[in-house]
């Protein structure tokens, strides 16, 4: 099996890719799955729809804010008192930051709590898992990013920008984490049909008036493969990175989107 006996901690765990993420890594054979999200009610929703699959495998729940540098060590140590290692940290916990203004009439300020989640955040729990890494001189870091960083949609700046400057964090991580067996990788997400965006084409539905059905099409029509992924096609996309199979990929930039290109393709 794809992920047979590894220990993988999922951050981000939501309605969304994030529950996917944990779900599709116990279906693949992980040993034990950790889930991080703030919510403790989204982790113990996580948790028995892990135990309900009947695979055996493990779970542990570590309310964390990976904004919180205590919080994230704090998980990697539960991870490790818990499991003895951790074999790859798959990094999905994001701010969305909403519809925003345009970059030239933004309110900077209002950048932060995106800023600080998607990049920073994400860049501390990853220095938080990394020292265990080094010691078993092996481990995976998925980052899970957007193609809104390569083709730009209105009212996603901040949160573009954000992703976008993870994208390169993630270069560097490579670089400097090859040489103790630690493979990183950037999986770019499009449109993935789930809960999340189901709730908002149905907000969309009632507010502007155009139907689901509507919207859905007009996205479609620009996926090569005829349809909207769903999330959780695209999680398997993302714990491919993961697993030995990639073991030879490190410093990549994965679009799972369907064929839709960015832009400047």
């Amino acid at each position: 099996m794809l992920l047979k006996d590894k220990i993988i901690i999922v951050s981000g765990i939501g309605p969304g890719l994030g529950v996917k993420l944990a779900i599709e890594a116990a279906r693949a054979g992980a040993a034990g799955v950790v889930l991080a999200a703030r919510s403790t009610d989204k982790l113990e929703q996580a948790e028995q729809q892990i135990l309900a699959l009947n695979t055996g495998c493990r779970t542990l729940k570590v309310a964390t804010d990976i904004t919180n540098a205590e919080q994230c060590a704090a998980l990697a140590l539960s991870t490790v008192q818990a499991f003895g290692r951790i074999d790859a940290l798959i990094n999905s916990a994001y701010e969305p930051g909403g519809m925003t203004k345009s970059i030239q009439d933004a309110d900077l300020s209002d950048w932060s709590p995106v800023m600080d989640t998607n990049l920073m955040g994400t860049i501390t729990i990853t220095k938080a898992i990394v020292p265990q890494m080094k010691l078993q001189k092996s481990g995976a870091i998925v980052m899970i990013n957007s193609l809104v960083t390569r083709k730009p949609l209105m009212g996603q700046a901040v949160y573009a920008v954000s992703k976008g400057a993870l994208g390169v964090a993630s270069k560097y991580l490579a670089l400097e984490l090859g040489k103790f067996g630690i493979r990183v990788n950037t999986v770019s997400m499009g449109w993935m049909w789930g809960t999340p965006v189901e709730r908002y084409m149905n907000y969309v539905a009632e507010t502007q008036k155009v139907s689901v059905a509507d919207q859905k099409a007009a996205v479609v029509a620009n996926i090569p493969l005829g349809h909207m992924p769903t999330d959780d096609d695209c999680a398997k996309a993302a714990l491919f990175m993961a697993s030995d199979y990639a073991a030879a990929v490190t410093g990549a930039w994965l679009d799972v989107n369907g064929g839709e290109l960015p832009s400047c393709f």
